[in-house]
């Protein structure tokens, strides 16, 4: 395994703490704990922070599209990653300090700004320390790096709602915001290990706009179109679910969960199924059928589908006056989670290694961006509903749910005709080079 590769992993882990203890409390914050610029109580309704939350996803995963122009034309990946992670570093100290609307919003923008544009470098920067005499290392070391990203969200989805409650938000959203300056020491830490591709400048204009470079944006593309429905569901493990959560039986085992930290079943779920799926699941498939990428992120939103239908059914013991105990819930998590390992990892790896050598962190950000428009999309619902007397209750989840059902069947009839290649970088790219 390349040297550099523990840096990336641990400031992975670190970071994903931060983003994701963050992110597990805005919706109680926005609806609990909000401030006027008096001092004085101004919270959310429901529909209000369902969509707030939404666009701020969306936010996050538009930017990357910068971070990528910066990164593989202007600057690199490592000098990318470091500018930017300390506009993350603030967003967070804004949150901690300012309660108020005007402070969430100065905060979740410069939040935005910087683990935004950091995201399709991360990725493309792991993939970057791999040549072709490595190359059969490049899944474990993805599927390590996805194992960070859960490791650290588990972790802080336990201790933000916590620190919430007990404590309160300054605290809550500043200890987020320390994690995100140990995450830039540590990708600091490693620079003289990193292997560091040049930025492309003008060859990565003449590439992207080669016939090549735009013909593998169009198929990559349709792809994304699909999963970003994927996306429109999954991400409502953060505010719809949180906000379910609050009405149903949530004593499991004797001990009283908080709604929030109900998400940190999603992480723990990954590190679990990531290596069941690795070296059970898939292996036992392969056997008897060819099951390729295309396949596996096919299912995986069939499993999404799923996964809604099964928080319908507990929403409607709810509107019937019922409390369902909060293990449906964890139900749906566990197939949701599923279908998430088929989906994400795929599709992460997939876009790489489909990427043209000097597109690697723009292709990846187109990838980030349908996680953005599926966001939207949701957000946009959200905005729609509110104060109206449509897609309530149960009726909201089934509508998720049949979205899902008839784009993955699209999916299926499609995705055929998306052809599958590799490319990775050459060895003379990839010796150990140092940043000046």
């Amino acid at each position: 395994m390349p040297s550099g590769i523990p840096y990336i992993i641990g400031n992975e882990a670190a970071e994903r703490f931060s983003f994701y203890g963050m992110r597990a409390i805005l919706v109680v914050f926005m609806t609990q704990y909000l401030l006027d610029g008096s001092g004085f109580a101004d919270p959310m309704n429901e529909e209000e922070a369902k969509g707030w939350f939404h666009l701020f996803v969306s936010a996050v995963y538009i930017t990357p599209l910068l971070g990528a122009l910066i990164s593989d034309g202007l600057l690199g990946k490592y000098r990318t990653i470091i500018a930017l992670s300390l506009v993350y570093c603030l967003g967070h100290f804004v949150l901690a300090m300012d309660h108020t609307r005007l402070g969430l919003l100065l905060g979740l923008g410069l939040i935005a700004l910087g683990s935004g544009g950091i995201k399709p470098c991360v990725s493309a920067h792991l993939g970057d320390q791999f040549g072709r005499t490595n190359a059969h290392l490049l899944p474990r070391a993805f599927g390590w790096f996805y194992f960070a990203i859960n490791l650290g969200a588990f972790f802080s989805i336990l201790a933000t709602p916590w620190l919430l409650r007990e404590i309160g938000p300054s605290w809550a959203f500043g200890v987020p915001g320390v994690l995100m300056v140990i995450a830039t020491l540590l990708f600091w830490a490693g620079r003289h290990r990193f292997v560091h591709i040049p930025p492309g400048g003008w060859d990565f204009v003449r590439e992207t706009l080669s016939r090549d470079g735009l013909l593998t944006l169009a198929r990559l593309l349709v792809l994304y179109l699909f999963v970003a429905v994927f996306w429109a569901l999954y991400d409502q493990s953060g505010s719809a679910w949180v906000l379910q959560a609050q009405l149903m039986d949530r004593n499991l085992f004797g001990v009283e969960i908080l709604p929030a930290q109900i998400q940190a079943a999603n992480p723990l779920l990954v590190m679990l199924l990531v290596p069941t799926f690795s070296y059970l699941i898939y292996p036992a498939i392969q056997r008897r059928w060819r099951f390729g990428a295309l396949s596996k992120i096919g299912f995986g939103m069939l499993l999404a589908a799923v996964a809604f239908a099964i928080s319908g059914w507990a929403q409607h013991q709810i509107d019937l006056g019922q409390t369902p105990s909060v293990a449906w819930q964890l139900f749906a998590y566990l197939v949701l989670t599923s279908g998430e390992v088929m989906v994400s990892i795929t599709c992460l790896e997939f876009s790489y290694t489909q990427a043209p050598n000097r597109m690697k962190s723009f292709v990846m950000a187109f990838f980030m961006m349908s996680i953005a428009l599926g966001n939207l999309f949701t957000s946009m619902v959200n905005f729609a509903i509110e104060g109206r007397d449509m897609l309530q209750g149960a009726d909201y989840y089934l509508f998720f749910t049949f979205i899902m059902l008839a784009t993955t069947g699209l999916y299926f009839l499609v995705s055929r005709h998306i052809p599958e290649q590799s490319r990775l970088q050459s060895e003379a790219t990839t010796r150990l080079t140092y940043p000046k």
